[in-house]
């Protein structure tokens, strides 16, 4: 990267339409932070693509691999990067060379909308690394924090052996979906105080039931009684001495604090955790952040941007981007209708008390109280909502209805996929079950000395879906690599409560 990086800047033509574009985005009313645009050629483009658009991030070969199935989707006409821009203050955005006119004006209009809904939606928050004193405004070094990664990973690849660094990164990897979204946003918590000294605990007394006359005490309060009450505190007691007290769902950070691990391996572990943490935001809102940019750059691009000779070209280039293909989920189309269903909605007063006890078709049809509150809304739903809440609160009846959209599954019987549902709510539980968690299965450290041998026992919240057992074996044992002792899962394999353990040799499945 370093040969051509000082090659890259915005000739200027493009210096001179992002200003104008600038200005249209701000007049409309979008937040954004200093944007820096760079032109890259399509092999620069697939390498900063293959690096999650930070090329000084830390080596790996997974970046080769995916720099080869970018470089081969482009040959073969599969896809094509017309932009890529990252969550960064500045925001750095990288345009396509060879791009035609209208679409550099495009991707700009795109860029910046990207750029307000990184800065001002809350799940973005996160990724927030300060505030600048004299300014204000939130320090998101990105670029800088990757640098310092690659550094890292390099000076123990250098100490220890590349080999070996790649190894213990390739287990990290397979777990690093192993995070508590809600962990950034609780209160850090604290650390007990040292100061006082611990009291040994109170025996407690086995809570019996209240006898008036003491030869009635061994039938009120049988032996069989007592022996079940003792037997529960004895439960209570243990649960009480488990560690960690409660499941902890951010299994990266349990493992940081408390597995026996090198220094080495410690801060190689804490790279892959912070960087987890950073590209989360952007698993949440994928629909949300492609369906804000694309209805800000219809916007931009139709009413400020494009003249008369450039709108036919503008709107082929667009409709390729929402073209919806059966069986697959364009989140771009999606998101860009959904934004536009709920401005229409709040422009026409269709929320409320009155609205939602209507049952006359005829009347909601035609309901209009002009209120024109449709900006105002879709710009309070882009700073306060995720994926998951933004489906499950403004899907409605009507939308899935417009939008002919369907669920659909697999028939083993017919040896092929069909339409299983058009109704409402069987449509919005699918996309709800699929966004959840990012799509990715819940799972918690339930027990740090399971059996009282050190071992490592984690639980999988069933929703539905079993876990692939090959994909789970394989966690399993980049678990045992960081914990260095044998794990435990417990899950729902076809109905039936079962445990996948992985002892260090051998794997093995056994129903509970």
């Amino acid at each position: 990267m370093a040969q051509f990086a000082l090659k890259t800047a915005l000739p200027n033509y493009l210096r001179d339409e992002q200003k104008r574009i600038e200005e249209f985005v701000r007049g409309v009313g979008l937040d954004v932070f200093p944007t820096v645009f760079e032109v890259l050629s399509y092999d620069q483009m697939n390498e900063v693509a293959a690096y999650g658009g930070f090329p000084t991030r830390y080596p790996h070969w997974r970046w080769g691999m995916e720099y080869e199935r970018l470089s081969k989707s482009h040959e073969y006409g599969l896809s094509k990067i017309y932009e890529l821009v990252i969550n960064n203050n500045p925001a750095i955005a990288y345009l396509l060379e060879g791009n035609s006119l209208v679409d550099q004006k495009l991707v700009m209009a795109h860029v910046y909308a990207h750029v307000d809904f990184f800065k001002n939606n809350f799940c973005f928050r996160m990724t927030s690394q300060g505030r600048d004193p004299r300014s204000g405004e939130d320090l998101r070094k990105w670029i800088d924090t990757m640098a310092n990664h690659g550094a890292i990973i390099r000076k123990w690849a250098n100490r220890i052996g590349l080999e070996t660094v790649e190894q213990f990164i390739d287990a990290c990897l397979s777990l690093e979906n192993l995070i508590d979204p809600q962990k950034p946003f609780l209160p850090k918590e604290m650390s007990p105080s040292t100061s006082e000294e611990e009291e040994p605990p109170e025996t407690p007394e086995v809570p019996l039931l209240r006898v008036d006359r003491e030869y009635m005490e061994s039938f009120i309060n049988p032996e069989e009684f007592v022996e079940s009450q003792k037997k529960k505190l004895a439960e209570e007691a243990e649960q009480a001495q488990r560690f960690p007290t409660e499941p902890q769902r951010d299994v990266l950070g349990f493992l940081l604090d408390n597995a026996p691990l090198q220094r080495w391996e410690r801060e190689c572990l804490a790279v892959i955790r912070t960087e987890a943490y950073y590209f989360l935001p952007q698993m949440q809102t994928k629909i949300m952040n492609e369906g804000w940019a694309s209805y800000w750059h219809s916007r931009l691009m139709t009413e400020n941007i494009c003249d008369a000779s450039e709108i036919v070209d503008y709107a082929d280039r667009c409709a390729s981007v929402l073209a919806t293909s059966p069986g697959q989920l364009n989140p771009y189309k999606l998101g860009i209708e959904l934004f536009r269903h709920i401005e229409d909605r709040w422009n026409r007063g269709q929320f409320g008390k009155e609205w939602d006890d209507c049952q006359d078709w005829e009347l909601r049809r035609h309901w209009d109280r002009r209120t024109g509150l449709g900006r105002e809304k879709i710009f309070e739903v882009r700073a306060l909502y995720n994926d998951v809440t933004f489906i499950d609160e403004y899907l409605t009846e009507d939308f899935v209805f417009d939008q002919k959209m369907y669920s659909f599954g697999y028939n083993q019987r017919n040896d092929r996929w069909e339409i299983e549902s058009r109704t409402f709510q069987d449509v919005k539980n699918q996309l709800l079950t699929s966004l959840t968690n990012a799509g990715s299965p819940i799972i918690s450290v339930v027990d740090a000395n399971h059996g009282n041998r050190s071992e490592l026992l984690l639980g999988h919240t069933h929703q539905g879906a079993d876990l692939r057992l090959d994909w789970a074996k394989e966690v399993v044992k980049a678990l045992c690599r960081v914990w260095t002792r044998p794990v435990e899962i417990h899950t729902i394999v076809d109905e039936k409560p079962t445990a996948l353990r992985f002892d260090g040799k051998d794997h093995s499945q056994k129903s509970l």
